[in-house]
């Protein structure tokens, strides 16, 4: 994408604003939204140049090998403009060994799909190590949410971990857990050598009252 004189003044002056914000005349305003448009319509334009032609590099590699001359060159132009190839164009160079301008066009592509691979290898690649000291440190309460916490701490923390996990003295020493209460002694049960009493001996029977005499003593009258 290329720039006039015009709208890199444009350019030049809405990156001066960006830098120095200050108050932005209305001519200001208006460039740089003029200049917004211009961006996207080239942005879009050049979508569908691509889309183009990469159906008609798909159209030429599909009648192969009538059209190697005009795919040879669908090809280049594309790799220019950043296209990565595909398994089918490998496939395409090497059935056109014999030719010079695919053997190089091959020996590019070949490059860039090993540049492809090793950038997905080093996406997806993380060392073991890494890995389990990052979950470590992650579980302690307040792993990676606190900030400005010390890296001195850090370390103390994680040496004391690996300590009590592995019975090291130097480690903090795990909690003992709870002891269990002891259970409560079961009432005794009476004994069933004792006799069980009878009804006589926990309800002894009532006394008679004893009758009266006969003939009681008659009180003498006062003279």
């Amino acid at each position: 994408m290329a720039f006039g004189a015009e709208e890199l003044r444009v350019l030049r002056r809405a990156l001066a604003l960006a830098l120095h914000p200050c108050p932005a005349s209305a001519q200001d305003v208006q460039d740089c939204l003029r200049l917004a448009e211009t961006v996207d319509e080239a942005t879009r334009e050049g979508a569908r140049l691509r889309a183009f032609l990469l159906a008609d590099l798909a159209r030429y590699r599909a009648a192969l090998p009538g059209t190697a001359a005009g795919y040879l060159t669908l090809l280049e132009e594309a790799l220019g403009a950043g296209y990565r190839p595909v398994p089918d164009d490998l496939a395409a160079l090497r059935a056109l060994c014999g030719n010079p301008v695919a053997a190089v066009l091959l020996d590019r592509c070949l490059a860039l799909a090993e540049q492809d691979v090793r950038a997905r290898l080093a996406r997806h690649s993380v060392p073991a190590s890494r890995t389990r000291g990052r979950t470590r440190l992650t579980a302690l309460p307040g792993g990676l949410a606190a900030t400005g916490t010390a890296a001195g701490t850090t370390a103390l923390t994680a040496t004391a971990m690996a300590g009590a996990a592995t019975g090291d003295p130097g480690g903090k020493p795990a909690e003992k857990p709870a002891e269990k209460p002891a259970p409560r002694p079961r009432p005794q049960s009476p004994s069933r050598d004792r006799p069980i009493p009878t009804p006589g001996e926990v309800f002894p029977p009532r006394r008679k009252p004893s009758a009266p005499p006969a003939n009681p003593p008659r009180q003498l009258a006062a003279v």
